[in-house]
């Protein structure tokens, strides 16, 4: 079963240097990584930077869709005003109906800010003993959600490109 975990952190960089400690984890086979993005928000920026680590792999196979919809959920509805608001109000519906639902995206966008950093992981098989100890000396906050086996086929299916 895949989980998509958000990692928050205290400053626009952390977050790229925890998914190469992830990748590394992954190396090692303490941790299967689907995919990943890593979301920079520098002080003063308008909207965060964003980065997926693959986009050819699984979930992410239909051009990045998956993460367009839950980052332009989390992030941009509130640049682009009422209309836009009422398209991803839908597209926050979808989103739920595979258990990523408008606590987990408020959440996130509460806490993720400008001078802030995550790393949005779709993962599964971790060790968690094994996580956690490498990533002990980061101050970071968690905010995780489980997608069934269903729910991630049903992903799959819904933005695999024809």
């Amino acid at each position: 079963m895949a989980t998509l975990t958000v990692w928050k952190f205290d400053d626009p960089d952390t977050a790229s240097t925890v998914r190469a400690r992830v990748l590394d984890l992954e190396r090692e086979h303490a941790i299967e990584v689907h995919d990943a993005v890593v979301v920079a928000w520098p002080v003063g920026a308008k909207k965060p930077d964003t980065e997926q680590l693959r986009s050819d792999r699984g979930l992410a196979t239909a051009g990045g869709a998956l993460w367009g919809l839950l980052l332009g959920a989390i992030f941009f509805m509130p640049w682009f005003g009422l209309a836009f608001g009422a398209t991803m109000g839908a597209a926050g519906g979808a989103l739920h109906d595979f258990g990523i639902d408008d606590h987990f995206i408020a959440t996130v966008r509460d806490r993720v800010t400008p001078g802030t950093s995550a790393l949005f992981l779709l993962s599964s098989d971790a060790d968690r003993g094994r996580v956690a100890d490498a990533l002990a000396d980061i101050h970071a906050e968690l905010i995780a959600t489980n997608l069934t086996g269903t729910d991630e086929a049903a992903l799959a299916d819904i933005f695999r490109e024809d």
